[in-house]
């Protein structure tokens, strides 16, 4: 077993479930149920059979974690350009049940063993910005690499976790072979610290307000942090309007400091973007 595909079966112990690729029918299903229960979309899942079929036929990624026989997480991806050295990963969701246990890790570690064996040299994906977890999740925990902020890029998807807001996007690249990813694979990352930052001298280009709502800052700093609100899941529940503030208020920080040459170098835990501005 290579270093890659042991890494993998260790996360999984870890999590307590097993891995492997999906082609039945029925365990296909399974995922469409799986991902239509997530994003609260049973009369228009997010995945529908016939796609997963024709993935898995045409030899594209479609895996299931299961604890015993039950599905708990799935993720799915296929071939993008350049052919055969690119894997674009669409969508992977965890069961509330199996939440906390690094599930979401272990079948992204399956995810690279897998293009590794292939050939496949990169992986990209894509994910809101806003949500907090899911920034340190694929920037830190796996060192994933921001490559490009995308506007509104599928439109309203009318779901339990986007609402009918703008689903503005973060595209990340996982360069498989890179050092770092491989640290971040076997458990040891090296994340951002905000404080880090802060007290050497970086600005605060976006943060939360006493009344929670985003108050701009300077976009001109060597090093800047951006905040993200604590669960914009829920204010999109609780608070739709301020939601919407948020978008537009990260939309601008990050955009406008990409445009003035700076890099997305990270996500700390506490909630900061660090964006660089390069030399």
């Amino acid at each position: 077993m290579d270093q890659a595909a042991h890494t993998a079966a260790a996360a999984a112990r870890a999590a307590r479930v097993s891995v492997r690729e999906l082609t039945d029918l029925a365990e296909l299903n399974q995922v469409v149920d799986l991902f239509a229960t997530i994003w609260g979309r049973s009369a228009n899942p997010p995945v529908t059979i016939e796609l997963l079929r024709a993935f898995t036929k045409a030899g594209n990624y479609v895996t299931g974690a299961f604890e015993a026989d039950r599905l708990v997480g799935a993720c799915v991806g296929f071939f993008h350009a350049p052919a055969g050295d690119a894997l674009h990963s669409h969508i992977a969701g965890v069961s509330a049940s199996a939440t906390g246990r690094s599930v979401g890790f272990a079948l992204k570690l399956h995810q690279r063993a897998w293009a590794l064996s292939r050939g496949v040299s990169e992986i990209a994906w894509t994910f809101d910005p806003l949500v907090g977890r899911n920034a340190y999740f694929n920037l830190a925990k796996l060192a994933a690499r921001p490559a490009e902020y995308l506007t509104n890029f599928y439109g309203p998807m009318l779901d339990a976790i986007n609402g009918d807001q703008d689903s503005d996007r973060l595209l990340v690249r996982w360069r498989l072979r890179d050092p770092a990813v491989a640290l971040a694979a076997a458990g040891r990352g090296v994340g951002t610290v905000a404080e880090t930052e802060l007290a050497a001298g970086a600005g605060v280009a976006l943060r939360v307000g006493e009344d929670g709502a985003p108050v701009p800052g300077p976009l001109d700093r060597a090093v800047s942090l951006v905040a993200v609100p604590g669960d914009i899941e829920k204010l999109r529940v609780t608070d739709p309007g301020m939601a919407r503030r948020w978008r537009v208020a990260l939309r601008d920080a990050l955009t406008g400091l990409v445009a003035a040459g700076g890099r997305i170098d990270g996500f700390d835990r506490t909630g900061w973007y660090v964006v660089r501005r390069e030399a």
